[in-house]
């Protein structure tokens, strides 16, 4: 083989190993002349994840106590609503507003642990964001799990106040995980629960089809569009039963649309560009979503144009489709007043490929990771605080 030829897949193999292959790589590394620049080991990761927690825990309850201010953030109480709901199996006065995966999770286990919607709902969050930073390093190793996840307040927020994301996103880096090892089944399963629980997991669903498609794998593709099916079509009856509408969590997206803008997804950066004119935001707002924008497009110009990363897309060909798709809904998204301000948190389950695009570029030093862990996991509690409440108790 050519020396150039070597050289190549040298730079390529980072891509393009398996997590098994990666760890004993990783394990057989001469260690680095200095400790900080040897890669975060799981254990690492876990104390960091700890050490958020705490300090996101400890800022939100010297403000106000943690129960109240859980049943008023974001999307928690209407999250919380339909666990009861479900755990009684009385959907009367039930407002439909978003998929219902973590509300089915949460009343399980407050079913199994006896807790009342609220701590089960922030343990279920807190479970399964830890579980995607290791999933996370399993797939794409510490840097990328920490330097993707790390900086993102709305990681924090919905890991430690309730959310969505970090159950969707456990669900998602599960199925990688299980596709890597050729587990197609189970990761068709696990793709079906992260889109029950986030629509866009639908993505990687179609990822899954198209590479056993083109692998003319019959079996297994037969066997995955029958456990999509049939997870889809358990989630809609009691939603026709109950609500006389299968379709009533997709319905709800379709309330929120404004005129002229009936459909969920349109042009590309349109309705970023005018929720930025038509609605006025603090500047230190439009610098914080702004700049997650700007990194999200270099890394999708890195994908695009770096051939490690073209490799790696083709080696892993339904992470690739699941990152086109969702990549391109993100900026597609129809709603201009949440357009730009949520784009930080509707990139979560997209910014390990960002960074994995642009790993060559990336400052890999352990003390920016543990600096980056203690501001933003504080920065992220003073902002789901409100400056306007965290300046007048300061002083």
């Amino acid at each position: 083989m050519k020396p150039g030829r070597n050289a190549r897949l040298r730079s390529l193999r980072p891509f393009l190993n398996t997590p098994a292959q990666h760890e004993v790589e990783i394990a057989q590394r001469p260690l680095s002349a200095s400790p900080w620049k040897r890669e975060p080991t799981p254990g690492e990761v876990t104390l960091l994840w700890a050490i958020a927690a705490l300090i996101f825990f400890s800022t939100i309850a010297s403000f106000r106590p943690y129960s109240q201010f859980i049943r008023n953030f974001g999307d928690t109480p209407s999250y919380m609503q339909i666990a009861d709901a479900i755990r009684s199996w009385d959907f009367s006065g039930v407002q439909v507003k978003q998929f219902w995966g973590v509300s089915y999770a949460t009343a399980a286990l407050s079913r199994v642990t006896g807790l009342s919607s609220a701590p089960s709902l922030i343990l279920i969050c807190c479970i399964t964001s830890l579980a995607a930073l290791l999933l996370a390093h399993r797939l794409w190793g510490g840097w990328i799990a920490l330097l993707a996840l790390v900086p993102n307040f709305d990681w924090w927020q919905r890991s430690f106040l309730g959310g969505s994301e970090p159950l969707f996103v456990a669900l998602l880096f599960g199925s990688f995980l299980a596709i890597r090892k050729q587990r197609w089944l189970w990761g068709a399963l696990l793709a079906s629960l992260a889109t029950i629980t986030r629509p866009l997991g639908v993505f990687l669903l179609l990822g899954i089809g198209v590479a056993l498609w083109l692998r003319r794998d019959w079996r297994n593709l037969a066997w995955a569009v029958g456990i999509g099916f049939s997870v889809g079509l358990l989630y809609m009856l009691p939603l026709r039963l109950y609500l006389h509408d299968p379709l009533a969590t997709v319905h709800s997206y379709g309330v929120m649309q404004q005129t002229p803008y009936p459909f969920l997804f349109g042009i590309p950066f349109r309705a970023i560009i005018v929720g930025t004119l038509r609605y006025p935001a603090p500047l230190s707002n439009l610098l914080l979503t702004f700049g997650w924008i700007f990194l999200v497009l270099a890394g999708n110009i890195a994908m695009l144009t770096t051939r490690e990363f073209r490799a790696y897309a083709k080696e892993h060909l339904p992470e690739a489709v699941f990152a086109a798709l969702y990549l391109l809904s993100l900026y597609s998204y129809n709603l201009p007043s949440f357009a730009r301000g949520t784009f930080p948190r509707f990139a979560i389950p997209i910014l390990p490929f960002v960074f994995l695009a642009l790993s060559r570029w990336l400052p890999k030093d352990r003390r920016l990771l543990w600096c980056l862990t203690i501001v933003s996991s504080a920065l992220a509690a003073f902002s789901a605080i409100g400056l306007q409440n965290v300046l007048p108790a300061i002083r």
